[in-house]
């Protein structure tokens, strides 16, 4: 079988841990029943021997199949940049998840498989739209995400500058203040609730309007200097929200369809050092080929 998830980008400035959405750019996992165990990595990763040792998809996939004595080859296809705030580690998390179920013959949802999936990353912006695709408001009640989810329309496009060093996820959210002002909280709750009824009522123009964060963003932005110069160099050429991806570093642009390749090519001209990618959003989520 093979399993495509995708790349995503969570928190979108304001909806710290809450927001995220879907990116057509997907890690792909090719897997077969052998008499041997083998794993096989091409693109990201390739040269971490830690990877091979340590797969995470590996160890979910016979956690969740629960017979240690089935050998599997497994070829990692792995677009995805590792530790760059892109979703990397929810790629793999979710299609270990799907492909168990999908082997062990599981009609499992896709609802089933985001909660399963919660066991293991605690934080659902990220493993939302890499299960469901499109954009996702979530909330955690219970133990269970719940999920509001609308398609994107092809009229957007996402512009990410991918910087040549990481944010450590572990030490910027050491950053992130303990408490906030009131004045701050109601900010950010405006901002994350108008963005989300941005996305769902396709009203993309009036995105810039919430490009506010109170949380988390300056702070780890100042990692990768850089990064105030992106934003302020994607708001000077069209974009409509340009927000740090996740925990960072790479950095996305929402544009319209029509000024993708041109604000690509300024970054690719601006930022020599970094990776530009012009990708189309995501609406189908994680899939199994059999």
């Amino acid at each position: 079988m093979k399993i495509y998830t995708p790349a995503t980008s969570a928190n979108l400035g304001a909806g710290f841990d809450c927001l995220g959405l879907a990116l057509n750019f997907h890690n792909e996992v090719e897997l077969s029943k052998q008499s041997f165990m083998g794993i096989s990595i091409e693109g990201e990763g390739r040269d971490d021997v830690w990877l091979r040792k340590n797969n995470t998809f590996v160890t979910i996939f016979h956690d969740i199949l629960r017979d240690q004595n089935q050998k599997f080859k497994f070829d990692f296809h792995n677009r995805i940049p590792l530790s760059r705030g892109m979703g990397s580690s929810s790629s793999v998390i979710v299609g270990a998840i799907a492909a168990a179920c999908k082997f062990n013959g599981i009609k499992t949802t896709k609802e089933q498989i985001l909660n399963k999936a919660l066991f293991y990353e605690n934080h659902p912006d990220n493993i939302a739209p890499a299960v469901y695709g499109g954009f996702c408001a979530n909330i955690v009640r219970d133990g269970k995400v719940l999920t509001q989810r609308c398609e994107i329309s092809s009229d957007i496009k996402a512009v990410i500058v991918v910087p040549d060093r990481a944010i450590s996820t572990e030490a910027s959210r050491q950053l992130i203040p303990k408490n906030l002002p009131l004045k701050n909280a109601i900010t950010n709750i405006g901002a994350a609730s108008f963005i989300t009824g941005c996305f769902f009522s396709r009203d993309y123009q009036n995105l810039k309007f919430a490009d506010m964060d109170t949380i988390h963003q300056e702070g780890r932005m100042r990692e990768v200097s850089e990064l105030f110069e992106v934003r302020k160099t994607a708001y000077e050429n069209g974009a409509l929200l340009s927000v740090l991806s996740g925990s960072g570093s790479s950095f996305l642009s929402v544009v319209f369809r029509d000024d993708a390749v041109r604000l690509a090519k300024i970054f690719g001209e601006k930022f020599a050092n970094f990776r530009i990618l012009e990708l189309e959003f995501d609406n189908e989520g994680v899939r199994v080929e059999e």
